[in-house]
């Protein structure tokens, strides 16, 4: 192989994938939707939060993946994981089924991708470690881009933290407050140190070999019995009320994130 074709696959393996353009254009197309009130606001809340949690998945699993080249792992870029591609991740169906029905049924935002790194290649522990944090990091980050302009007021609503009503907010605040929910969600859910999720694969890299070889089995269920207990136990109001908590700090009021759940569910109104 030429040295013009080392380059050549080297852009191509960093070249952003079409798929990864046609979501933008749906969060940008349907933001710019619920903003100037063109069409049903709810259908536009349902395609800006779907599209937008498209979006940050790509981009969770591309923090991993990069992290992981400059870690020691050269294979990523042929996998295609530096494509923004989601179709390149493990699991279709993890990727983009269940985390949609994750937010219908239970207004929890999972990660749903994953990529499949070659994590013998990375050497030091602290590596380790940065590679599963580079994701609920992405998260943080997209929470605080979204949440930020709507406490800040720029998106429209009242001032203050009284009582609010749904009719005083704007359907595109209640989209970027549901949306940066989904975000604190997703971020505090994989920071937990349950096998499968990031928070594990932060801690993993210094616990003993017994230790993980024990726990190891169990990676494959963490993230779905995570959700069940979330959804089906008493820990669920904590969890939320833990969530609006992070939401009110940057000066959103919680009603913006409920009427934006009530608008996603475009089918019921």
């Amino acid at each position: 192989m030429t040295y013009a074709d080392t380059q050549g696959s080297r852009r191509e393996e960093n070249r952003i994938s079409p798929v990864f353009w046609v979501l933008l254009a749906t969060l940008g197309t349907s933001g710019w939707a619920v903003w100037s009130g063109f069409g049903t606001a709810s259908f536009g809340v349902f395609l800006f939060v779907v599209s937008g949690w498209m979006v940050s998945l790509c981009l969770h699993e591309y923090a991993h993946a990069r992290t992981a080249l400059h870690g020691g792992d050269i294979t990523v870029g042929a996998k295609g994981y530096l494509t923004l591609n989601p179709l390149k991740y493990a699991n279709g169906l993890l990727s983009f089924v269940l985390p949609v029905i994750f937010i219908i049924i239970g207004g929890i935002g999972l990660p749903g991708g994953a990529v499949y790194l070659e994590t013998h290649r990375v050497q030091g522990r602290l590596k380790h470690s940065l590679i599963s944090a580079a994701g609920p990091v992405v998260n943080l980050l997209f929470a605080v881009a979204l949440l930020v302009p709507v406490g800040a007021g720029w998106l429209g609503g009242p001032e203050g933290a009284g009582w609010l009503s749904y009719d005083q907010v704007p359907p595109v605040a209640a989209a970027f407050a549901m949306l940066g929910f989904l975000q604190l969600s997703a971020a505090v859910i994989n920071l937990l140190p349950v096998p499968g999720l990031d928070g594990y694969g932060i801690v993993e890299p210094w616990l003993s070999l017994k230790t993980r070889r024990t726990l190891a089995p169990f990676a494959p269920y963490g993230m779905l019995a995570v959700f069940v207990v979330l959804w089906q136990s008493s820990l669920s109001s904590k969890f939320f009320d833990l969530l609006y908590w992070l939401a009110l700090r940057l000066g959103v009021h919680d009603v913006y994130v409920t009427h934006g759940f009530q608008l996603f569910r475009f089918w019921e109104n």
